[in-house]
């Protein structure tokens, strides 16, 4: 089957054809989707999403609005995830590209987030960007205080970061980015990811991959990245469906396979 890992539905882009993507993305043969939280206040909408089905949710603040959430404790988390629709906690990290929280907030504030995924066994939903070391270091100090399932989510980082956290044991998943013309470094990556912990998302209405670049992002679209995977792994599309799959249920034990 297919599944998008990480969807932002909730989000304004869909507010006048939601139910039409939704729907959409069903009969591309997207049988499972990830709603994706980016900050505690917009939990509800996320979760609403929720009572779909085939849709799923996380609970979480993502770097950019680690600023709005410096009074974010991991029990706040927790006490989302005794929800059984919650499935992750995130979408938390580190983004010094932008900067727009200080980074010393969104460390704190990320902190906070891997004790609730440690506590709850629920998996960590990673974004990072141009923080590798930083992101390295406290993954590993972290992880050297109990264990806990990660997923570098629609994963661009550098070789270096991606085997430290293949190390860890982390889950890595492709976007659209991997069709980009211009991302031969992304490619790189992913042909040496762990081959029974890669999975796929849209990260949408974000990312749009090739041959829809430029317009809204959907789940609709996820074959395209798919068979961009089966490409650069060398895997046939029904392999790369399986293997996406299987990793997929690896890591999101709180959602039973079908």
């Amino acid at each position: 089957m297919l599944i998008d890992s990480h969807v932002n539905l909730h989000a304004p882009q869909f507010d006048e054809d939601r139910d039409a993507v939704i729907a959409r993305a069903r009969a591309a043969g997207v049988r499972l989707m990830v709603n994706i939280c980016d900050k505690i206040p917009n939990y509800p909408a996320v979760r609403a999403l929720a009572d779909h089905p085939d849709i799923w949710c996380t609970v979480g603040a993502h770097p950019h609005e680690a600023k709005d959430h410096t009074d974010l404790a991991a029990q706040i988390l927790i006490d989302f995830a005794a929800d059984p629709r919650v499935v992750g906690i995130g979408e938390c990290g580190l983004d010094f590209h932008y900067d727009l929280s200080p980074r010393e907030i969104q460390a704190a504030v990320f902190r906070q987030h891997i004790v609730a995924a440690r506590e709850t066994g629920l998996p960590l939903v990673v974004h990072t960007r141009q923080a590798d070391q930083v992101m390295g270091e406290i993954l590993e100090a972290e992880h050297a205080k109990g264990a806990f399932p990660l997923l570098m989510h629609c994963y661009t980082s550098g070789a270096e970061l991606a085997a430290r956290c293949a190390a860890l044991g982390a889950w890595f998943s492709v976007s659209g980015i991997a069709t980009f013309k211009a991302a031969e470094d992304v490619r790189a990556v992913v042909r040496e990811m762990p081959a029974d912990r890669i999975i796929v998302e849209t990260d949408c209405p974000y990312l749009a991959p090739v041959p829809h670049r430029g317009r809204r992002n959907e789940p609709a679209y996820l074959p395209d990245v798919l068979v961009k995977l089966a490409e650069i792994r060398g895997w046939s599309r029904d392999e790369a469906e399986q293997r996406t799959e299987d990793a997929f249920f690896k890591l999101f034990q709180r959602i039973s396979r079908p």
